[in-house]
Formats: C-alpha cells, sequence, structure tokens
C-alpha cells in the first residue's frame, strides 16, 4: 500500500444519536489484503466515538482515472459491547487521503453478551463494481392523485425515506427507514469516489438530490400500491448499501446543501436527473460520472457542470420546508455577537444534547452568542463531522436539529406527562437504582 485513509468509527443506540461509549472494536484487514493479520483494537469515548486512525489505502491516482485497479483498501469491523448485539461489518472502504466514517447502530440485548451478531456485508462502489444500467426514464412525470390526499404545492425535504433493498418486482427484498441526509450521504459513498474534486462531488450530491425528491414528489413508487419512496436498484435508481460507511468529504457536502435541487425553468418539479458512469455505460443528456470528474479537474463549478449535462434551462432551488425539525434556520449565520430567540433556541438544544455528550460544553441559555456558547457549538461540529468554525450555520443549525430530535425521541410525548429526570451516566450504572433521579412533571 502506497498511501493512507482514516477512520473513524461512530456508535448509537437502535435509529437514535444516543452515544454508546465502552464500545470495543476489532478492526483487521479483509481477507485477501496486505497486513491480514493486523489487528487494531479501538474503545469508543462518551460521545460514542474512537480516536481517528490512520490505515493503508492504495495509491491516489488509482481513484483518478477509470480502468485502474481498485482504489480502495478493505477492513472488516466487529462491534462488542455488553448489553448489545454483536456488530459485523466487513467490507469498511478505505480511501487514501480522506476520512471514512462508520456509524454503528447498535441493537440492545436482554443478555448481558449477545450470542448472536448482525452481519453488513459492504459491497463494491458501483464505479468498481458489477451493476445493471439504468433502464432510461421519461424526465417529465405526470402528478398522480396522492396517497395522502393533499396535492404538495412545492417539493419538500422529508424527514426520512424508506428504501426497497431490491428492484420493483422483488417484493421479498427488506425495506429500510433512514434518515433523509444519511440516506444522500450513503448513496454518493456508493456511486462516486470520495477522493474526487469537492466541485464534482457537489454536482454529483445535487443529482441524487433531484432525482431522490422528484421519486418523493410524484409518488413514484407509492403512486403505483408499493410501501416505499426508492429502490436500491441501479436499474432503476441509485445504489444504496445499508449500514455502509461514509466519508468525511461528502457528508460535510450534503450537510451543506441536503435541501438544494434541479429543476428546469418554469417547473414544479425537481429533475429526473439520470446519470450513468460514462465509461461502462454512455448515456447521451445525461450526467457521466467519470465526466464530472474531469470537469471538476479542469475547475468547473457544480453549477457548470451540471448544466454540461442537462442544459442551460436548469436552475438550483432550496427547498423551503424542512420535515423533522423543530425551527427551521432563520436564514442567517449565528455568531458570536448574534442575539435573541434563535441564539436561545440554539442553546436550549445543545443542553439538551450536552446531557449525551458529556464533551460538550454546557452554556446560559440567555439568547446572547458568547465565546462560550461558540466553544460548545465548535465541539458539537467537531463530534458530528462539521467544520469547526463556532458558526451556526445552515449545515450546523440542521445538523443540531437533527442530533436534538434523535436524543429526545424516545420521550416525545405532549402535553402534561410525569416525566423522571436521569443524570447523564455510563450504560453501565444506568439501571443502577442508588443512582439519584428526579421526578417533574412536563407541561
Amino acid at each position: 500500500m502506497a498511501d493512507k485513509g482514516r477512520l473513524k468509527i461512530q456508535c448509537y443506540v437502535n435509529d437514535t444519536y444516543i452515544p454508546v461509549d465502552g464500545t470495543k472494536a476489532v478492526l483487521k484487514p479483509s481477507s485477501g489484503q496486505e497486513g491480514e493479520s493486523k489487528e487494531v483494537n479501538l474503545v469508543t469515548n462518551s460521545s460514542g466515538e474512537t480516536e481517528i486512525i490512520e490505515l493503508d489505502a492504495p495509491p491516489f491516482s488509482y481513484s483518478q482515472e477509470p480502468s485502474r485497479p481498485t482504489p480502495y483498501s478493505l477492513y472488516d469491523l466487529r462491534i462488542e459491547r455488553p448489553g448489545f448485539q454483536d456488530l459485523l461489518i466487513n467490507g469498511v472502504q478505505i480511501f487514501p487521503q480522506s476520512l471514512a466514517i462508520q456509524q454503528c447502530n447498535l441493537i440492545k440485548s436482554s443478555n448481558t453478551r449477545s450470542s448472536r451478531a448482525d452481519v453488513i456485508n459492504i459491497a463494491p462502489n458501483t464505479l468498481n463494481g458489477n451493476y445493471p444500467a439504468k433502464i432510461p426514464e421519461e424526465v417529465d412525470k405526470p402528478l398522480p392523485p396522492p396517497t395522502s390526499g393533499v396535492v404538495l404545492p412545492k417539493p419538500v425535504v422529508p424527514e426520512f425515506i424508506t428504501v426497497h433493498a431490491g428492484s420493483p418486482n422483488n417484493d421479498s427484498a427488506p425495506n429500510y427507514k433512514v434518515p433523509y441526509k444519511d440516506y444522500i450521504k450513503n448513496v454518493a459513498s456508493c456511486e462516486i469516489y470520495s477522493t474526487w474534486p469537492e466541485s464534482t462531488i457537489r454536482a454529483n450530491i445535487y443529482a441524487i438530490i433531484s432525482f431522490t425528491l422528484n421519486r418523493i414528489y410524484t409518488e413514484w413508487y407509492r403512486g403505483k400500491g408499493k410501501n416505499y419512496d426508492i429502490t436500491n436498484s441501479t436499474a432503476y435508481d441509485h445504489a444504496f448499501n445499508y449500514g455502509r460507511n461514509l466519508y468525511d468529504s461528502i457528508s460535510v457536502i450534503v450537510d451543506d446543501i441536503f435541501s438544494s435541487y434541479i429543476r428546469r425553468y418554469g417547473r414544479k418539479q425537481p429533475l429526473l436527473t439520470q446519470y450513468c458512469d460514462g465509461k461502462n455505460v454512455q448515456c447521451p443528456g445525461w450526467m457521466t460520472q467519470w465526466g464530472s470528474k474531469y470537469l471538476g479537474d479542469q475547475g468547473k463549478a457544480p453549477y457548470e457542470i451540471l448544466t454540461h449535462f442537462y442544459g442551460t434551462d436548469i436552475e438550483l432551488v432550496t427547498a423551503e420546508v424542512v420535515e423533522g425539525s423543530p425551527k427551521s434556520y432563520p436564514g442567517y449565520d449565528l455568531t458570536v455577537g448574534s442575539s435573541g430567540t434563535e441564539v436561545q433556541t440554539i442553546q436550549e438544544q445543545l443542553n439538551r444534547i450536552a446531557q449525551n455528550y458529556p464533551l460538550i460544553p454546557k452554556v446560559a441559555v440567555d439568547g446572547v452568542f458568547g465565546n462560550s456558547t461558540k466553544e460548545s457549538v465548535k465541539v458539537f461540529q467537531g463530534v458530528f463531522n462539521l467544520p469547526q468554525t463556532g458558526i451556526v450555520d445552515y449545515a450546523t443549525w440542521y445538523k443540531i436539529s437533527d442530533v436534538y430530535v434523535g436524543v429526545t425521541r424516545i420521550a416525545e410525548l405532549r402535553g402534561s406527562v410525569k416525566k423522571t429526570f436521569i443524570p447523564p451516566v455510563s450504560f453501565d450504572i444506568m439501571n443502577n437504582k442508588n443512582l439519584p433521579t428526579l421526578t417533574y412533571f412536563d407541561d
């Protein structure tokens, strides 16, 4: 191996943002990889994450041109924690000069140590594997009578998306309900390389978002009586591999533009942005992934890349509604010197998140953005893979919102409810009968 990549592991309870500390992670090269006998042992901290480690990876040049050897190295990961089922993840993909993020959603077990393990097998990247080519579709689709009985005036960003892990004709394939942003990150990590130019990654993510929101807005599958929004068959939709690792270079861009999509001038629906690899398959009128890479190499902006393939009669639009967020982004960044109810909202949410993430400093809820609030934001950004600016921008606002909802979802009953406050503690002592608690009523 001629280069190095990096990996961070994050462990949560089920599909929440509740971190799992003290989790043992055992990592070793997959069968057939160099250094197969080497093992790395890691343990998660109070934020449920391991330290970032360096791992061997192939030369950077392998991911810059087609017809080169596999551009990533493969590692197998075993996750163990008393009180949870073991988790095996085979084939974690490590690119050179790139930070991989492996999120582990752990399932609670009634036994101290589970005898069975969940297994996730990560499939090859579509540019490096054998996948069916996209079947061409008409771009403009009629809007069917909505299943909800309400016509959506404009596209909205859903909180969750249900993915069918098979073709539309395979009714036995499982469905996965996943957070929308995690889905977009997963697809991009399956479809392109994390080492490509930022403008190329952005252009491809715009296309992935637009295609996905078109499927949802037109109710393409639900209008046909299906119980899902999209499939993971590349013949019909995008690749999606439940539980696979993501990449920092992709994640930060999705967090920044997750609500922006492409549409034709004068049209309401997001453009059905079909694409192909441009190497094994040619697709006139569609974006080619390798073609977008070369345009990025030339310094083209994301919009220039998109208009090169889809024509100049397109615009980038931001959806006004983001479902699942308690409060919408105020329209401007919050930074030192800002004040008002928006700052107070962030302070309240950070303090609630800090109950589960004690590394995040708690702050006074005074509606004034001072240095202590900036420091709390910076620590939050570091934990959740955002640039550590200390500024609450669009991406940070909605990530704080996501995590706040994620750590409070278990107790989201409304009205006057008798509740018990339990101080932030390790899972090892959470059920200790001598643990001090406080009972209160929440109106």
